[in-house]
């Protein structure tokens, strides 16, 4: 009986965590899986999962995801067999039929084998992504910022404001109306002294948010916060706003007790990347992404 390409059943839950874990062992700062983020994943960020199995015997799975940076192929992972490349091509080949807007991406490590094989299978590298971390040791003075500009926290009545920046800084829809009630129900003790704006004559042009990189504290005990969303109006931008605001983020997550932070960039912000060296972040992963021009479905 040839492999079979299915669709996910809640059944298959424990033997997707245990294939997820065993597949990413030695992953960067990997934190395994449980049934809980599995069903959070499908539930929350809408995951589409297909399985391949053989003579009812489960051989891995694929998954796909609309998320904030577009259409994603993820999670795929096959047990060791002798046609394993097959069976990730056929789960790949079934992902990708999600697919409606006609281009998906992959991320990869930078340095990893596994680019060669989405080439294969019509991907192509384009653009990429850091994980930046930098210590805590101390507070440090902010640079100066033009005159007129105002670095302080966000106030309460300012929410309509801030997402605004925020979507208007990106040129996309980055943010929601409810985020900051998201971000207080994720992170306990979370409000709006984490986020830092600059005010230019009662417009806010500049932010940073600040948060508790709570998953990674928890599984490793650590204290590290985290750093982002974070822009600047493009008029604005090259004002060491974005650079003192960091930086006054980074002193309040040293006063609440945080011995480093991170924060994710990409790697064609040459001028992000700049910033951060300056502030002392270095990188700790680069991963690539891989695109492809699907056709759209009828």
């Amino acid at each position: 009986m040839p492999v079979e390409i299915r669709g996910f059943t809640d059944s298959d839950i424990p033997k997707v965590v245990a294939l997820l874990n065993e597949s990413r062992k030695g992953w960067h700062e990997f934190r395994p899986f449980t049934e809980q983020t599995v069903k959070s994943s499908i539930g929350e960020q809408e995951f589409k999962i297909v399985i391949a199995e053989k003579d009812g015997t489960f051989l891995g799975l694929a998954a796909y995801n609309n998320g904030h940076w577009g259409e994603e192929l993820r999670w795929l992972a096959v047990i060791e067999t002798p046609n394993r490349k097959s069976i990730q091509d056929a789960l790949v080949t079934e992902a990708e039929k999600y697919v409606h807007d006609g281009r998906v991406f992959v991320t990869v490590d930078a340095e990893s084998p596994e680019i060669a094989e989405w080439r294969k299978r019509g991907y192509e590298l384009e653009g990429g992504l850091y994980h930046m971390v930098a210590s805590l040791d101390d507070i440090k003075p902010l640079p100066e910022t033009p005159e007129g500009v105002i670095l302080r926290t966000l106030n309460p009545s300012e929410e309509t404001d801030f997402i605004k920046l925020v979507n208007d800084g990106f040129g996309w829809e980055r943010l929601q109306a409810n985020a900051i009630q998201e971000w207080k129900a994720d992170f306990p003790g979370f409000n709006e002294d984490w986020i830092q704006v600059a005010d230019y004559h009662a417009k806010l042009v500049s932010t940073v948010v600040a948060k508790d990189d709570l998953n990674y504290n928890i599984y490793f005990k650590a204290k590290r916060g985290y750093l982002g969303p974070a822009t600047t109006l493009s008029e604005f931008r090259g004002k060491n706003l974005a650079t003192a605001l960091t930086q006054k983020a980074m002193n309040f997550l040293y006063e609440k007790g945080m011995n480093s932070v991170a924060l994710h960039t990409h790697e064609q912000n040459v001028a992000s990347m700049a910033l951060l060296k300056r502030l002392g972040f270095r990188v700790a992963h680069h991963w690539r992404f891989m695109w492809k021009n699907v056709p759209q479905r009828a």
